[in-house]
């Protein structure tokens, strides 16, 4: 199947949604789909997100998302983002009468709430609720987000769940060669992610734990926590294998946020063999109570020093029910709500539009040679 995929959030960036439709968009290749990615890094002009620089937006690509989305043809278009580019995508299948999938990925207004405290919740909720009920299905990453937001308004969820890479995150990565942390005061916690406050860091770094408190990440707020908390140790952003070691050599992982719907470090933790803290919010309360894997409390500091006796090969059996495939599998069945044949012939009318729009000797061409097969059917 043909798949389109638009988001705002792509690589370089290195967050939780990047992984997860990374991933998802190199298991549908691996199953022989072919899928086409509109990202705010395909050369155009981007303007840094207000408050949060790293995050770049294309605000005036409308023009070549139609003319890519028509190029393409898709057989189903899948919009990940709320961005300028997923509002693009969204305005054209709207007007083309194309069904199209989108997915929510994060608490988008208590983001914007946490940023902007003058802005009411209604008012963002209004803008996201409104831009996916106009979609066929809405994925969201758990069945109690399913319960929030249908409460909210939201109609067509179904959940959608995350993988993790278990050869790569693994408990075979701890201590090997050597310990990471060498030189810290063990037991070690740590917090991995964007460093930016709707992640409630702060909420973490103020906790009476022993040890050391460790902050692998980067993001807008890093320079202000750094100053604020000096025996806190910031380790900056790490990637791919080397990351996968600062999970494993970890003794607790701290999961201190409240706004993320899923949380991908969890289970990428506790594949790594760490059991992970976090406060009995949406996300959590999805994947670790009765798991073994970790522990959820409203006082996060007794969830913290709880997980220290945890078997760590509790974590890593609990991770290894959530693999990519899987992932993939549901992502596909969701993405598919029923195309008619009418459908495919209208997306092929669109494109061939497009071609007639963009080369004005298309049809001067095309004329030519019908008029050359007339002229020869005459002669003979």
């Amino acid at each position: 199947m043909k798949v389109l995929l638009v988001t705002d959030a792509w690589e370089p960036q290195m967050n939780g949604v990047v992984r997860t439709l990374s991933k998802t968009v190199e298991e549908l290749r691996r199953k022989g789909h072919s899928v086409e990615i509109i990202a705010p890094s395909d050369g155009y002009w981007t303007m840094p997100l207000p408050t949060y620089p790293d995050i770049r937006l294309a605000p005036f690509a409308k023009k070549d998302v139609e003319r890519r989305i028509a190029a393409f043809g898709p057989e189903a278009v899948h919009i990940a983002t709320e961005g300028p580019l997923g509002q693009a995508a969204r305005s054209l299948c709207l007007k083309w009468g194309m069904p199209f999938t989108t997915s929510y990925h994060t608490k988008f207004p208590e983001y914007i709430k946490a940023r902007f405290p003058f802005i009411p919740l209604s008012w963002s909720y209004k803008f996201v609720r409104g831009f996916h009920n106009s979609g066929g299905r809405i994925m969201v990453t758990t069945p109690s987000m399913v319960d929030f937001l249908s409460k909210r308004g939201f109609k067509n969820l179904a959940p959608w769940a995350r993988g993790v890479n278990t050869e790569q995150f693994s408990p075979e990565k701890r201590f090997a060669p050597d310990d990471v942390y060498k030189g810290l005061t063990r037991p070690i916690f740590v917090n991995v992610g964007r460093v930016a406050v709707e992640k409630n860091i702060e909420a973490f770094l103020e906790l009476d734990l022993p040890g050391s408190k460790v902050i692998i990440g980067d993001g807008p707020q890093t320079e202000q926590l750094k100053r604020r908390y000096k025996d806190a140790h910031f380790l900056g952003a790490k990637f791919d294998d080397d990351l996968a070691r600062y999970f494993a050599d970890a003794d607790v992982f701290v999961f201190p946020s409240k706004t993320d719907t899923f949380g991908l470090v969890i289970i990428e933790a506790m594949a790594a063999g760490t059991p992970v803290a976090a406060y009995p919010v949406t996300g959590p309360i999805d994947i670790i109570p009765g798991s073994h894997a970790g522990i959820v409390d409203a006082d996060l500091r007794k969830a913290c020093l709880e997980c220290l006796d945890l078997n760590r090969d509790d974590a890593v059996l609990h991770a290894q029910k959530y693999s990519w495939e899987t992932v993939t599998d549901i992502f596909f069945d969701y993405l598919t709500p029923e195309y008619e044949p009418t459908a495919r012939k209208k997306w092929r009318r669109i494109r061939r539009m497009t071609r007639l729009a963009s080369s004005p000797y298309h049809f001067i061409k095309k004329t030519l040679r019908r008029t050359w097969r007339f002229l020869r059917g005459k002669s003979v």
